[in-house]
């Protein structure tokens, strides 16, 4: 047997109401829901609801456990977003006299020309391990034990044939302390200069090692005079600091991992020089830009919305040295006298209103070049007419333009080019259900519901046409 239950009677059950909300009955509706309540099948729903947690008040989505990161509520959305933090290792320009471990760059032997390219990996003779400079007067010095690792792990590491390949740790007793040795593959010996995807796997693998490699507290680089150039080292640095980033906003307990936690600092085997100095920093701040990309793409929709994005751009402003950087919001008012049209139909069914973010980078001195980049700044999309019947709970990388602009002005904040005035613009809104609901109910509101909506927050008289814009 059916139970059919009024509309007014599901909406207080299935939702609280409040005096100010969409969904607020008149006295004599209430009144008259209040008999019906006492009915057995109405008994049992709302039962079932207070049994799930919920409650028939307008507190009904209080939660008494402390949430661990920020978010949205029942009567508000979220309006601001934490960034995860820096990464604690520093990498530095030294020796290994220190390190607890030691890492050693090594070439695979040239590319034979002549060799055919129809050959596997498995044919390909395995030709002599390339020591140079530092790296040969150390095995020299642990009695060739660097030869014998890299012979022990031929199968897999090829002698360093592939860039970023590392093999497993050697452990040396030196004055009384264990040092462990790791080689890692540089390619093939080069003719040219090592580019900037070899610079950056290298970069990368340092990373992993050192968070692979438990309880030590510093480490070292040796590289040969090939990979010490002052653009390599850059590259080197920014795809380090990269692979150190861990998201751990919304994790708790046993699931939280910070990257090489115990390490404090990681030395390459260079001279001493500012322009390897300024190279490591700059790859540092790119980093920083990269992992605030990484921040806003990774960020749930219950907190990544236009309001807390045009937060994330404020902070960035209010933080940047000395206000190099400046933030503008334009909100719907400010939009609608601009003209805005498309841009505010689009933003028209979502929770929080439409933030068109301008970020400004201003040099100091004479600017020579004025450069803008615009970045999408849909926070999430569940679909036109055809809603989306998989992977939703990805569309939230439909902001990975706007978050690579805010990005990118983190990182231009804090290496403060010269000369050069940066413009970053945002339009940040969503698509969402609560708008497909809209349009629908322009077009079918005078036949089924007698010009009476239940979408909550939208007023259907505003529309002028049934179709989307």
């Amino acid at each position: 047997m059916r139970t059919i239950f009024p509309r007014a009677v599901l909406l207080t059950i299935l939702r609280p109401s409040s005096s100010a909300s969409a969904f607020s009955l008149s006295s004599s509706t209430a009144a008259s829901s209040t008999s019906l309540l006492a009915s057995p099948s109405l008994k049992s729903l709302s039962l079932s609801r207070i049994a799930r947690g919920g409650s028939l008040t307008p507190s009904a989505l209080s939660m008494t456990k402390e949430r661990p990161f920020q978010t949205w509520s029942y009567d508000s959305p979220c309006e601001t977003m934490d960034w995860n933090p820096d990464s604690k290792v520093s990498l530095l320009v030294g020796d290994e006299a220190d390190a607890d471990l030691v890492i050693v760059g090594v070439f695979a032997p040239a590319i034979d020309e002549d060799s055919s390219e129809e050959e596997t990996e498995a044919e390909k003779e395995l030709g002599p391990l390339v020591l140079a400079e530092r790296a040969a007067e150390l095995d020299e010095k642990l009695e060739g034990l660097l030869k014998e690792l890299a012979a022990e792990n031929g199968k897999e590491f090829r002698n360093g044939e592939e860039a970023g390949g590392v093999t497993p740790a050697a452990r040396v007793v030196e004055g009384g302390k264990a040092k462990r040795y790791v080689l890692l593959g540089l390619g093939p010996l080069p003719k040219d200069p090592i580019d900037s995807v070899t610079a950056m796997k290298l970069g990368a693998s340092v990373a992993s090692s050192i968070h692979t490699h438990k309880s030590i507290t510093k480490a070292a680089v040796i590289l040969p005079s090939q990979l010490t150039d002052a653009s390599t080292i850059q590259h080197f640095s920014t795809a380090f600091y990269t692979n150190l980033y861990s998201d751990n906003r919304y994790r708790t307990g046993k699931k939280v991992e910070v990257k090489a936690e115990s390490v404090e600092s990681v030395s390459i085997s260079l001279p001493s020089s500012e322009d390897y100095t300024s190279a490591i920093q700059t790859g540092l701040y790119l980093a920083r830009g990269v992992s605030m990309t990484k921040d806003i793409v990774n960020a749930p929709h219950n907190i990544l919305n236009s309001v807390s994005l045009a937060d994330t751009a404020m902070r960035l402003a209010v933080e940047s040295e000395d206000g190099c950087i400046t933030c503008e919001i334009l909100g719907k008012d400010e939009c609608e006298e601009r003209g805005m049209g498309a841009y505010l139909g689009v933003a028209r069914g979502a929770e929080t209103e439409p933030k068109f973010i301008h970020l400004v980078y201003k040099p100091k001195g004479e600017v020579k070049k004025k450069v803008g980049i615009v970045g999408k700044g849909l926070l999430f999309d569940t679909g036109g007419y055809n809603i989306k019947t998989s992977m939703m709970e990805l569309m939230k990388f439909d902001c990975g333009g706007a978050a690579a602009v805010i990005g990118a002005a983190r990182a231009i904040g804090y290496m403060r080019p010269e000369g050069v005035e940066a413009h970053f613009i945002v339009a940040a809104c969503s698509v969402c259900l609560i708008y497909l609901c809209a349009v629908k109910c322009v077009l079918i509101k005078k036949v089924i519901l007698n010009k009476t909506c239940f979408c909550p927050g939208i007023e259907h008289d505003q529309f002028q046409s049934p179709r989307p814009i």
